[in-house]
Order: structure tokens, then C-alpha cells, then sequence
């Protein structure tokens, strides 16, 4: 059986604060991308990184996250059914709320299993 969310925070490149719900067993990070206005250019931060390093159980057939920001400009939920436990990545991109470029959550899962640790550090160091 799957374990409640937990509530976790991140801070952006610019300083902004975000509260992240995230399941425990299924979350690896959130990673935030800016593009920055006038140019292609992009700034990526780590929004937030599980603390747990591998899943102490299944993550349940649902993966449910959400990113909410403290000054009310970015809240949302995800929530998908993944009965085969397939899912690894969930992207979401947004317009800024000053019109200026746009922002994009990349919310990694597949945390590994407790017998899985040893393989998931050789699946990540060959480019994963």
C-alpha cells in the first residue's frame, strides 16, 4: 500500500518559494527551467530532491505531485495512473507569470527500490 504525500520546499533562481507534495516512494526530484526572455537561453535549478534515497515500498498504481508557490503565482496537481509502474518523468511547462518566457517542471521519478539502489547508480552514471 501505498504512503501519504509528504510536503517538502525548493527555492527557484530567482528566489521564490515553492511547497512540493510529493508521494515517498516515487519522487526522485524536481528540477525548474527558465527560458530567459529575449534570448533561447535556459536556467535550470533544482527545485527540490527527495531526501530518501531508495522506495521503502510500491509507490501505488497512482503518482500524485504537486507544485504550489508561496506568492500564489504557480499551483498545481498531477495526479496519474500508472498501473504498470512505468512512468519515469512527468513535464510541465507554464507561461511565466510576467509574460516573460516560459517555465517548465521536470519531476523525475522512479526512485529506486531497496534492492534496486546498487542498479539505479549504474543505470544514472552511464547517462541516464
Amino acid at each position: 500500500m501505498a504512503r501519504h504525500n509528504r510536503d517538502g520546499e525548493g527555492t527557484d533562481q530567482h528566489g521564490a518559494e515553492y511547497t512540493i507534495s510529493y508521494q515517498p516512494d516515487w519522487l526522485r526530484q524536481i528540477k525548474i527551467s527558465r527560458t530567459l526572455s529575449g534570448t533561447q537561453r535556459q536556467s535550470t535549478k533544482t527545485l527540490f530532491r527527495n531526501p530518501a534515497t531508495c522506495a521503502e515500498r510500491s509507490p501505488g498504481k497512482r503518482v500524485r505531485t504537486g507544485v504550489r508557490s508561496k506568492d500564489g503565482k504557480i499551483d498545481f496537481e498531477i495526479t496519474i495512473v500508472d498501473k504498470a509502474q512505468q512512468i519515469d518523468q512527468i513535464v510541465v511547462t507554464s507561461r511565466a507569470a510576467d509574460g516573460k518566457g516560459d517555465i517548465t517542471f521536470t519531476i523525475d521519478g522512479a526512485l529506486p527500490g531497496p534492492g534496486d539502489l546498487g542498479r539505479a547508480r549504474r543505470r544514472r552514471r552511464r547517462g541516464r
